[in-house]
């Protein structure tokens, strides 16, 4: 098989009537290369074999005379369902030199549209339901074409509707439709038949005794059950753990089918997930049954299978590079069932070493650093707040969060830094599409020293190095996040995304310090200080905006802003915001025209480090700043859905922004170099210091994520004068010049005005 067309369809339906064509006689696609690779394993001397196949590639589609009228046929009714009564299709075959081609020739005719509407409902509950409801489902209304899949759609909903309001024993075939035929061509009547089932009127029911049952192990249950089960209803639940394993009430928590209220779907999947997502039971079944036939309660059995409660993985690694080599080990043992209430703990201990190597020298000789690490977590399934128990889950799983973990690093005759981190945080649901989480406490503390014994030449030669390595602070604050509409990231619709968070820290510490009758002065360099460290004292928020515009087919547009800033006062009036409370710009997901952290603050231009040692010292030094402010446009759309097994798809975007400083002198940058006002943020000179980008990119897409690769190509850069920074005139006109004149400026650092970013997932 080599072609397959199909001629005079509409061409809203080409898509949906090819997949008619039997899988079997469709050729691939010019791009995949599963048949080639069948041909090369298992062809000989021109010929295929017929023995010995290897299991490689696919082999290519034969023509297959009863598939293709199997195709005719199917093509042609899907027409029919189309509202195309008269639709008549043809299938005409080609073949040349062993290589077929088919064409199929549809003759649509006239569509057939509704006149009227009507129904015929015997239950007068279910019609006060389906009228209460159809508004929020129907597709159904005169004028529309007749379409079969409305129809079937409209059944679903009718199944949807009627088991969320009581009846259980609904059925699909319960509905169906009559089409009518009227004087006029191309015009028919429908009516929507809505029949009783043999015994009677359709019947709502109530939740009776909820039942249960936890299995004795993760093999399943025994073969009878009878003397298991806890005759204790108390609250309308029965709760047997063969097991022993688990506590009533985390587990029933998340039990949404309540006696006394009305069966509803809903509760029945809302249970199923969130007691999957407890994330202790591998087999989830609710099963009904009704005690008494002629009353109108049924009893829900909830059979759970547990899985294994305990896990330990072990990893290891050898970083490596010119001079070095490395061992890194980890233990991690999880616990999933601490308390019995599906907490899970996870403790993990970390080490490494690292050595100089060379010279003859045996590995690991020269050690010259060494970590160790240990960290441990509870997650547990609800919110743990003092005084208030908030019933949650209806939307998603609810978290309460208690995290710490302690960092020792030694280098050798360089320094020593002790690293301890305490957080509690609380993640909930709001609805579906709002997420907040909310962090009380955040303590960390740092407390870094340089080794007496350090040749001060060597500290020289990487400043900002030594910055970090001698850190002595605390940081005591709080965090909050909102994100609105999460959940339809993924989905081709036109909304709003919205991340908003905020961190304040230092504030109770400060208050604390002003009681104890501190006599700090901050802006002299004199912070208050409390276990003998100052501490950090800023706020930072931030927020991401995004809209998502579907442009019809899997095409869509995509701006966002990306904003945020950072402000030190009181105690950090002086030392300014911690590194990595900083912003930059730059990378993968911002502007890909440049590399991470290479872009600004403001106008700032390497070349005022005037000495070549002290750029070299200084090389790779991120550049950061307290304020971001940053937009991006992409336009998305797909360039083939068969492409080595999964669907490529292409990107043109423009990004804009820069990263700037509330006050001068913030960063280790601005302090070392010494630079003037044009890192500090005015909105006078913000059209001079915006960095513009544009590129194209491609995602291939294999449904559970998405490798991603951008070409970024820079059309202004602001840390050039006024006159030079729309840099993609020199790209076009004495490149090369100008990439000599910087290198003679800027060196070790090297000029490109194309950026090449790699990446797994979208950018945003």
């Amino acid at each position: 098989m080599k072609k397959v067309t199909i001629d005079s369809v509409d061409a809203q339906f080409e898509e949906q009537a090819y997949n008619y064509v039997q899988k079997d006689i469709r050729p691939p696609s010019a791009f995949s290369i599963n048949v080639p690779l069948y041909n090369l394993f298992n062809t000989k001397d021109g010929r295929y074999k017929t023995n010995n196949i290897k299991p490689f590639g696919t082999p290519p589609a034969i023509l297959d005379s009863a598939l293709v009228e199997i195709s005719r046929n199917q093509i042609q009714k899907f027409l029919t369902g189309k509202g195309y009564f008269d639709a008549k299709v043809a299938a005409e075959i080609k073949v040349e030199n062993k290589k077929a081609e088919i064409d199929f020739k549809a003759n649509q005719g006239k569509a057939s549209y509704v006149a009227k509407m009507s129904d015929s409902i015997f239950s007068k509950s279910v019609k006060d339901v389906y009228d209460r409801n159809k508004s929020s489902f129907t597709r159904l209304h005169p004028g529309m074409r007749y379409d079969v899949d409305s129809l079937t759609y409209e059944r679903e909903q009718i199944y949807r509707v009627m088991k969320e309001n009581g009846y259980f024993y609904f059925l699909r075939p319960y509905v169906n439709f009559d089409v009518i035929e009227t004087e006029q061509p191309q015009r028919v009547n429908l009516r929507l038949n809505i029949t009783n089932p043999a015994t009677g009127p359709h019947k709502q029911y109530k939740i009776g005794t909820t039942y249960m049952i936890i299995a004795p192990s993760p093999d399943g249950f025994p073969d009878s059950l009878r003397n298991y089960v806890n005759r204790d209803t108390t609250g309308g639940v029965s709760f047997t753990d063969l097991s022993k394993r688990y506590r009533k009430t985390p587990i029933l928590r998340y039990d949404f089918l309540k006696q006394g209220e009305l069966y509803d779907i809903r509760n029945e999947n809302l249970t199923y997930d969130r007691l999957y997502e407890l994330n202790i039971f591998k087999n989830v079944k609710i099963d009904y049954f009704n005690r008494d036939s002629t009353g109108n309660k049924i009893n829900p059995i909830i059979m759970v299978t547990p899985q294994k409660v305990m896990s330990n993985r072990i990893e290891g690694e050898v970083p490596f590079n010119g001079g070095t080599v490395g061992i890194n080990i980890s233990n991690t043992y999880t616990n999933n069932n601490l308390f019995r209430g599906a907490e899970r703990f996870e403790f993990q201990v970390k080490g490494g070493l690292q050595s100089r190597i060379g010279n003859g020298a045996s590995p690991f000789r020269d050690i010259y650093q060494r970590d160790f690490s240990v960290s441990a977590s509870i997650t547990v399934p609800r919110l743990i707040i003092p005084f208030y128990n908030p019933v949650l889950g209806g939307n998603g799983m609810p978290h309460t969060t208690f995290s710490s973990s302690y960092i020792y690093a030694l280098q050798k005759d360089v320094s020593v830094r002790n690293i301890f981190i305490n957080s509690i945080t609380y993640d909930w649901f709001e609805t579906k599409s709002k997420l907040h989480s909310f962090t009380p406490l955040n303590f960390e503390y740092r407390f870094g020293n340089l080794s007496d014994s350090l040749d001060v030449n060597e500290v020289a030669n990487n400043l900002y190095y030594a910055t970090l390595l001698r850190r002595q602070d605390l940081t005591l604050g709080m965090k909050y996040s909102y994100t609105l509409n999460a959940d339809k990231l993924n989905q081709l619709r036109t909304f709003f995304y919205l991340r908003a968070n905020i961190d304040i820290a230092g504030n109770l510490l400060q208050g604390i310090s002003k009681l104890g009758g501190s006599d700090s002065d901050p802006a002299n360099d004199n912070p208050a200080r409390i276990l003998g460290l100052p501490f950090n004292q800023y706020v930072r928020p931030e927020v991401d905006l995004r809209w998502y515009k579907h442009l019809g087919g899997e095409r869509q547009f995509i701006a966002r802003l990306n904003t945020g800033i950072a402000y030190s006062y009181g105690n950090s009036i002086l030392t300014g915001i911690p590194f990595e409370k900083q912003f930059f710009a730059g990378g993968s997901s911002g502007l890909r025209a440049w590399q991470a952290r290479t872009v600004g603050p403001g106008n700032y231009n390497r070349e005022v480090i005037g000495s070549e040692t002290l750029r070299k010292a200084l090389f790779g030094l991120d550049q950061l700043g307290t304020m971001r402010l940053e937009t991006n446009f992409e336009y998305r759309f797909t360039l083939a859905k068969k492409f080595f097994g999964a669907t490529l798809r292409g990107a043109a975007f423009l990004d804009a922004g820069n990263i700037w400083n509330v006050r001068l002198g913030e960063s280790i940058s601005q302090q070392v170099t010494e630079l003037d006002e044009l890192t500090v943020f005015k909105l006078s000179r913000l059209a001079k210091q915006v960095a513009i980008g544009t590129g194209f990119g491609l995602r291939y897409d294999v449904q559970y994520f998405v490798f991603r690769f951008d070409v970024g190509l820079k059309l202004k850069d602001p840390q050039f004068g006024s006159g030079d920074q729309w840099v993609i005139g020199k790209m076009f006109s004495g490149s090369k010049a100008f990439k000599e004149q910087y290198n003679l400026t800027h060196t070790p650092d090297t000029y490109r005005f194309v950026q090449y970013n790699f990446g797994i997932g979208m950018p945003f």
